[in-house]
């Protein structure tokens, strides 16, 4: 058994080895990218990384800043939170819970497992407390135990909100405290059947009434039957109040975060598109969230681009389908969203988005590893990415890939969460740079 399981693994990767590589002359980054013929290929290209440490080695990044780790030893770090006394919320767990439903699924599991690290997810949240701003953690403690596979997270008027993979829970909250006890209070359950797409990332709305709940697909492209795509490929819009809930947007197939644009107070976020149409089908992106509107999944995708694999065809839906705002890149899978706020890192940074893209998996030429800032002008897009931080790929290894990025205006510092070396990175200015800020206005860290 175990050997012709050995031996359908090798065929089938040499099948997908057949597959063609990208074209690096198509342009898929920006508001108009370039969208190639489909491919629908039998075995699609599957390469992952495998992890690696880093050896005292550190991230890359752009003359002027530096990059240092402010947390080690984490149990799957996901997303943060940046609270108003400047410490930091991690979110750390691994979920899901669906089974396969084709032979090349087995084969993406076996592949992406390849690229994950070893450690057990931690179902908690861990507090990150630098004191005096020197950019050191001076205390990295367990916040909240026991939780279910935590994402998103969000506080509201003393209340703090963690999406778990299957419910929104609150906790009260004290300015300074390093620790919460309980179970917490359930606000809502969220949609957790099959749970294929198992993240629930979360933001506030501005006047802070409203919970945003982003909930991913239990498919590629509706293979499991849309029965159970019932409540997925959406996101909610949950009263905070009394914990009531409505579909905000559909058609998004993997609403991996969420952020309020500061510029405008619209909700943005960024999607992981889906697979197995080529290489460079279909970018992943970021864009606003417009009340009402459908984006595609699964009938369409760059607004009413058809697939085809997806029966019986809709073109209703596909006739209201828009496209999204902002193209990042074929599988590049997105995952982090946080603006710049009080002018960013100023010049070109100064403001926009903060996008971690954790990295492809589903084809021969790795697509994303890093993180990006997104240009904006006037509260859009207006630019290509900058890529800010790099150097997780060395070779055929992964020595990290980056998740949720948060960034804290009264320090002027990004943070980056690692899930491979399970590590929280720290990017900021060097002085020169944080001295010419605070000059204009800025506080410094």
């Amino acid at each position: 058994m175990i050997r012709q399981a050995a031996f359908s693994l090798t065929l089938v990767l040499a099948l997908a080895a057949c597959q063609k590589d990208s074209n690096p002359s198509l342009d898929q980054m920006g508001e108009q990218p370039q969208l190639p013929a489909q491919n629908d290929a039998l075995i699609p290209a599957m390469t992952i990384p495998t992890p690696a440490g880093w050896d005292g080695e550190l991230p890359t990044v752009p003359d002027g800043f530096t990059i240092a780790p402010i947390a080690k030893d984490l149990k799957i770090p996901r997303q943060m939170l940046v609270l108003p006394n400047g410490d930091i919320l991690v979110a750390e767990g691994r979920g899901g819970h669906a089974s396969p439903v084709r032979p090349k699924d087995v084969i993406a599991g076996i592949i992406k497992k390849q690229g994950t690290s070893s450690v057990k997810g931690g179902n908690r949240i861990t507090l990150l407390r630098d004191a005096d701003g020197d950019g050191k953690t001076d205390l990295q403690t367990t916040f909240i135990s026991g939780l279910d596979a935590p994402y998103g997270m969000a506080l509201v008027d003393g209340t703090l909100y963690v999406a778990n993979q299957g419910n929104v829970v609150s906790f009260p909250y004290t300015e300074g405290a390093t620790s919460v006890a309980g179970p917490g209070r359930e606000l809502t359950k969220l949609p957790s059947r099959i749970n294929h797409h198992w993240t629930k990332s979360m933001t506030a709305s501005p006047d802070g009434s409203k919970l945003y709940v982003g909930i991913g697909s239990n498919s590629n492209v509706g293979e499991r039957g849309m029965d159970v795509e019932e409540d997925r490929a959406v996101i909610w819009e949950i009263d905070r109040a009394t914990g009531a809930s409505r579909i905000y947007a559909s058609g998004v197939r993997n609403p991996t975060a969420l952020a309020i644009n500061p510029a405008t107070n619209q909700l943005w976020t960024v999607a992981n598109e889906r697979d197995e149409l080529g290489p460079q089908l279909v970018p992943d992106y970021l864009t606003s969230v417009k009340d009402g509107a459908f984006y595609g999944w699964p009938y369409s995708y760059y607004g009413q681009h058809v697939d085809p694999r997806i029966q019986p065809q809709r073109p209703d839906l596909v006739r209201k389908a828009i496209a999204p705002d902002y193209a990042l890149g074929s599988h590049v899978a997105a995952l982090g969203l946080d603006f710049a706020k009080q002018g960013g890192f100023g010049g070109a940074m100064s403001e926009g988005a903060f996008v971690g893209e954790h990295g492809s998996w589903n084809r021969r030429d790795p697509s994303g590893y890093k993180v990006v800032f997104v240009p904006f002008r006037g509260g859009r897009p207006s630019g290509k990415p900058i890529d800010l931080v790099g150097g997780f790929l060395k070779g055929d290894h992964a020595r990290g890939r980056p998740v949720g990025v948060a960034f804290d205006p009264t320090r002027r510092a990004l943070y980056v969460a690692d899930d491979v070396s399970n590590t929280v990175w720290r990017v900021a200015p060097k002085a020169a740079a944080r001295a010419e800020a605070v000059a204009k206005g800025a506080r410094p860290s």
